[in-house]
């Protein structure tokens, strides 16, 4: 595989991991348990991809510059600060709410599970909307 096809690479992987999320979500909602733990587990399994794609590329393209002009330019620049602050409380958030899982500590789970999803959903979603905006429009 082309170095320069893995920004698509890692849009999918960002799409099927909140596919995957909002599916889990989904499934606690109808006290599917055992099938939204094995849906998590691959969600997760999914964004650990995700990143090790994300950092393989940037490690070897470097940084990659937005070349859009007018109101684009702000609505990116706005998405990509909110879509980066909040990937940077992703990996830990959703390793220790898996762990609570691990661990049956579903108290805990749910409560860190009620922050941890909308921003991990937010971060997959954006993450798909920086590509579009960076790489196909």
């Amino acid at each position: 595989m082309n170095v320069q096809e893995l920004p698509l690479v890692n849009a999918i992987l960002n799409g099927s991991s909140a596919l995957l999320l909002t599916f889990g979500y989904y499934l606690i909602r109808k006290k599917k348990t055992r099938h939204h733990h094995r849906v998590m587990i691959t969600a997760f399994c999914v964004s650990c991809l995700f990143l090790a794609s994300y950092l393989f590329y940037h490690a070897s393209v470097g940084s990659v510059r937005y070349t859009g002009q007018g109101w684009l330019r702000a609505v990116y620049f706005s998405i990509l600060i909110s879509h980066t602050l909040l990937a940077a409380l992703v990996p830990p958030l959703a390793i220790i709410t898996l762990i609570l899982a691990v661990r049956e500590r579903f108290d805990r789970h749910r409560r860190l599970a009620r922050w941890t999803f909308p921003i991990w959903l937010y971060v997959s979603f954006t993450g798909v909307v920086i590509y579009l905006m960076l790489y196909r429009f």
